[in-house]
This record gives structure tokens, sequence and C-alpha cells, in this order.
């Protein structure tokens, strides 16, 4: 293990926009030393995944799928995410590199998390080396599976794993076990490596991190349990508030309406966050319920009062404001006119006002 770099197992968490993806991106860059393609926006040595309800232990860890070729049928082992980028952690440490790995699971709580590591649970305690405390087996084809993704060559004959070399085939017991005394005098990750295999056991490396984000506004989700929640570092991206240091991409982006500049998009979203605030009485979890920076993405330097429609009208009138509408209902009224919101097209018919009020909100 590079020694100026140690594994992180992080989960980001925090309301909808605030930038857990871009948080990651800057763990990655900044602490893993991973390489970022700035044409692609892409981060090197990373698999990213996200967590929904039908993601099951199959799609992490591996399954068979029945591929046709001519005409007939064979079925065919897919490395599961975490397998892939456990390969190319593995085969980092053979080769003795430096790099660090990093697989990325996004909306981490809306699929069952517990059911989807599986036994790979076990792993997420950690030495102070970086190597996981506990080894678990792994089935014949995830060995398979797992050997593919280091870029050796696989293949089952008569019931038994074989590594490609050349035109030679070699027991995978066998080419384990002379890697691993190959290794062993200079490099012991990757001699311990092969020694894993030999036994169809795995490890997670100090190569390699896991870093997951929640978005914790999102209430069709998936209970985590206080043991898996201790395996993790926690970290939260706090929402927009007053007084809060406005992004660099943001400091120019103007709220357009009617094709006139408005004022300052900052100003709306500060806003918002101070009217979810000051009615914390009738609103449940309002750190949840806040927006961040990137809620809604401008465009050319501008939102436009449609993407407003669209995405943040709805999200207050279902989302935040979905148990009690008084409080819109007061924020919109005045001494001349009370208003009643019956249906959201009401909340609709007033968006010029209600934002022109957000924003005076945020300028204070």
């Amino acid at each position: 293990m590079p020694d100026e770099i140690k594994p992180i197992q992080k989960i980001i968490f925090g309301s909808p926009g605030t930038g857990k993806s871009y948080e990651i991106q800057k763990i990655a860059i900044n602490q893993l030393k991973i390489p970022f393609d700035e044409a692609t926006k892409m981060l090197s040595n990373t698999v990213k995944t996200v967590f929904h309800p039908e993601y099951t232990y199959a799609d992490f860890m591996g399954k068979l799928l029945p591929l046709t070729q001519g005409n007939s049928i064979i079925y065919k082992f897919y490395p599961g995410h975490f397998i892939r980028i456990l390969g190319m952690a593995y085969k980092g440490l053979i080769e003795a590199n430096k790099d660090h790995y990093l697989l990325v699971i996004d909306e981490l709580n809306r699929g069952n998390a517990a059911a989807i590591f599986g036994t790979v649970f076990q792993l997420l305690d950690r030495e102070s080396d970086g190597w996981s405390s506990y080894e678990v087996d792994i089935s014949e084809m995830e060995l398979v599976g797992l050997l593919e993704a280091m870029r050796l060559k696989p293949i089952i004959q008569d019931g038994t794993i074989e590594i490609k070399e050349g035109n030679t085939k070699i027991p995978c017991e066998d080419f384990c076990q002379r890697r691993k005394g190959e290794l062993a005098a200079n490099n012991s990750d990757g001699s311990r490596v092969f020694s894993l295999l030999q036994q169809r056991r795995i490890n997670i490396p100090p190569n390699l991190s896991i870093l997951a984000t929640i978005n914790t506004s999102d209430e069709s989700i998936y209970y985590l349990d206080s043991a898996f929640k201790r395996r993790w570092d926690w970290e939260y991206v706090k929402a927009p508030v007053r007084g809060a240091s406005i992004p660099e991409k943001l400091r120019d982006v103007n709220l357009i309406i009617n094709g006139e500049l408005e004022g300052a998009w900052s100003h709306y979203i500060v806003g918002i966050n101070e009217l979810i605030k000051s009615n914390h009485q009738v609103i449940r979890r309002i750190e949840d319920k806040q927006i961040g920076w990137w809620f809604i993405k401008p465009e050319d330097n501008q939102v436009d009062l449609e993407q407003v429609k669209d995405k943040l009208m709805f999200y207050l009138w279902d989302s935040v404001f979905a148990r009690d509408k008084r409080p819109i209902e007061e924020f919109l009224s005045n001494s001349d006119n009370s208003v009643k919101l019956t249906a959201y097209s009401d909340f609709l018919d007033l968006m010029q006002e209600f934002m022109r009020k957000v924003g005076e909100l945020g300028k204070k």
C-alpha cells in the first residue's frame, strides 16, 4: 500500500442537490490521488453503481446470463461491480503500482444494502494496514469472474479452473502457488492476493476505497441497521443557508422570468431553505428537506422559470409541505389577500409571486 494513501470507507449524506457527488470527486482526487480526466469528466480506476429496489447481490458480485452464439445459447458469467473493482485492485497490488482504486455507490439506501452486500458485509471491517479483518469464501463462478477482472485468462476444463498462459493451461491452484512464491520476497501484498485466490477467498485490500451517497430526503428507502452503519465513516454535506459561501460557478447565475433577469439564483436557494427552516414545527426532518446549490442545474448561467415549475415547485408541494400547506398559504398571503391552496395548480398560478418573495427572503 502506498504509505501516503489510506483507504477510505465513507458515506456522504445530505439533502438533494448539495453536491454529494462532487464531494466524492474531491475526495478521490485530493485524498486518494485518483486521476480525473477533464475530457471525459471521469475518474480513473473507478467503478460506479447506483443501488435501487431491484438491485441484488448478483448485480454486485456477478451472475450468469444467457448469450446467443449462432443457433445455440450458452451461459456467461458477468462480474458484478464489486468483483470488477476488486479485480482491478488485486491486479494493481500484483503489479506493485502506486495506484488507488475506488468503488462509488450512489443512492446506497435505495437498495437493500444488507442483502446486496451479503457476506461481503464482513469485509467492511478493516485493520490498521488497510486489509479487511476477515476473509469470505466465494463460489467457483465468482472466482472465474474475479480472475477475468484481473486480466488473467481463466477457463473451466472438466470442472477444473485453469489459467491459460500462451499455449499452456495451468490448474488455478498451481498457478496461484507459483505466483505466490515468486512475489513472496519483494511484494507481500501481491503474494497475499494469490494466497487468497488459492483458497477461493477474498479480502478487501488497502488500495481499494468505497464511497457511497445517501439522499436523506428520499422517503422510499431501505433501513440501514446500526451494524452496517458503524462500519462506515460519515460526512454530512450542508444545505445553503444565510452567510454560506456561494460556489464560483453559481455566482453569476440568475433566475429568468419572462425573458428578464429577475435576480441572483443563489438568493432563491437560500430563501427556500430559510422558509423551510422557519417552519420546522410542521416539517419533519428539515435538514433533509432543504435543497442544495445544484438542486437545479443552470444552463448558460441562468435558471428559467420553467425549470423551477417542473422541479422545484412540485418538490415543495409534494415532499416538503406534503402534510400541511398552511405555511406556504401564510407565506403568500398579505393583509389584502388571504391565499388558499386547494390544488397544485393553485400553487403554480402563484409561482412568480412565490419566487419573488423567496428571493427577498434570501437577500436578507
